[in-house]
This record gives structure tokens, sequence and C-alpha cells, in this order.
């Protein structure tokens, strides 16, 4: 099958946060119509992180011939959870995610504690017809003993409540082939997300190898701090096998969309996320743009 197509919508932040409704109608000019949105304000705005009301926000959306059909919400805190699935039902969108977690190294009962958590968040999800999907980075390629983090999560994480969305970029500065994830969870994985990483990056591609001590405690200010901007660049115009991941992605039965996302541009939001349409439907087969 042709893997769909979205955008994820931190790609423009910046432009969402200064003018949502003319950022909305420059994306869909760009050719976009599905998009993931990410909160990162959910304690103080239940929606999608720039502060407009559901019904009006449904409705623009609708005007444009866009929809969302997934969105990240931090903090993922339990006692936030029900207005925001409240907001994401108005909109007609049915799946909630994480959008990033840190674990202290060598905690295993910390991560099996959050582990708990997403299975709570995953059942909450159910009761309301939605569904609930864990966004990986590359932290979660630490090893605890023999163990991934990864797959400390996985083996505690109900299948038919935790979800996945596999972030392929972050997998590869992992250290990690994401094909070969993509192979062994073919099941469990609902979205993907795709970056892209130049060939003239100032960092290696894993970033184990040097960057990150794969034994040191990797938290926000860490990931911040050795996270160098230069290393992303726009889809389709980098080094990483992407139609490899097209091409294991069509396989996935349980799939619903890939998104492009671009954590960091040296251009305009808008001119990035339309090179990357364009390059990513110039250089790429068995995609289509729902």
């Amino acid at each position: 099958m042709d893997v769909r197509i979205g955008l994820q919508l931190y790609s423009v932040r910046q432009s969402l946060a200064r003018d949502p409704w003319g950022t909305l109608a420059e994306i869909a000019q760009a050719r976009f119509t599905r998009l993931e949105a990410a909160n990162h304000n959910a304690r103080n705005d239940p929606g999608v992180g720039f502060g407009v009301q559901a019904s009006e926000l449904r409705d623009r959306l609708g005007e444009l011939g866009l929809s969302i059909v997934g969105c990240h919400i931090n903090p993922l805190h339990l006692d936030i959870l029900p207005r925001a699935f409240d907001y994401q039902a108005e909109l007609g969108n049915i799946q909630i995610g994480c959008d990033i977690e840190f674990y202290p190294y060598g905690d295993r009962d910390f991560v099996l504690r959050r582990c708990e958590t997403f299975n709570q968040v995953g059942e909450l999800a159910r009761e309301r017809g939605m569904r609930f999907y864990y966004h990986n980075h590359f932290q979660e390629f630490q090893r605890f003993g023999d163990d991934y983090v990864y797959d400390v999560i996985l083996a505690n994480t109900d299948p038919s409540l935790v979800f996945l969305q596999l972030d392929t970029y972050w997998m590869c500065r992992g250290g990690q082939d994401p094909i070969k994830w993509m192979n062994r969870l073919s099941d469990r994985i609902i979205l993907l997300h795709q970056k892209d990483f130049p060939s003239d990056a100032p960092q290696p591609l894993n970033l184990y190898d040097g960057v990150v001590s794969p034994t040191e405690n990797i938290d926000m200010a860490v990931f911040e701090e050795r996270k160098n901007t230069l290393c992303f660049t726009e889809i389709g115009t980098g080094v990483l096998p992407i139609q490899d991941i097209v091409d294991a992605a069509a396989k996935l039965t349980n799939l619903d969309y890939m998104f492009l996302e671009q954590d960091h541009t040296t251009m305009p939001e808008i001119e990035s996320i339309r090179r990357s349409h364009d390059a990513f439907s110039a250089k790429f087969t068995g995609i289509i743009w729902p």
C-alpha cells in the first residue's frame, strides 16, 4: 500500500505562535492536509498548544481542507487528560501521544512506573474510543543491563493500550536501524515521524559515537545541549535511507500516517515545509498526500 504523508506542526511552531490562522492557510497552500499537533503547554491549554477554542479550530480546519489526526500532549499527567481528550474529540481526532520522556540512567523502577502510567493513559483513551501512542527519541536506546530502555517499555506496556509512533531519525541517532525495529514491531506501529540528516552535519549520525555517553543521565538539559540544530535538513535533501523506510512502512498493516517533521531549519518555517514537500514528492515513490 502507499504510505500516507502528513505534517507534524512542531515544524512550524514559531509561525503558529505568531499567527495560527495565517499559518494554517499557508500549510494548506503548501499542499499538506493531514496534521499532527504538538501541545507542550497541556496543563494550561487543553488543545493543540496555540490557545484556540476547539470549535473555532475545527471550523477553520474544515474551511482549509485540513484535519488533525494526532496530537502530542505534554506534560502527560493523568489529571489533565480528560479535558485534552474532550478537545481532541471535538476536533474529530482519535489519537494522542507522548512527545518526549526521560529516564534516569539505570533506574529500571522509574521506567516501570512510567509504563504503568502509559497503560493507564491507554485505558483512558480506549474508554473514549481513542488511541494512545508512544513516541521515541534517542535516549530510549541506552541499555539498562542487557536491555534497551525501549525494550523495557515494550515488554511492560499493553500492546492493546499503548501503540507506537516510531521516529526514524531519532532511532538512527540512537545507533539503531529503524527498518529492523519496524519489521519487529509491525503490528504495533500506527504512526511514523520522518526527518532527515544533512550530508555536512557537524555531528556523527549516532549520538552515542562521542557526543553523548551511553551511560550518562540524559535529561532535557543534556538533550538540548547536545542536539546540534544543524543536524536537521529538509526531508528528502539529506542522507537517511528514506526510500527504504517508506518501503518498509508500506508493509505495516496498521500504519495510519508518516508525518514529516522539521525540528530546526535555517529557512523560514513555511519555506522549509514547502521544500520538504517538494523534495519528498520528487524523490520517493509509494507515497500519497491524502
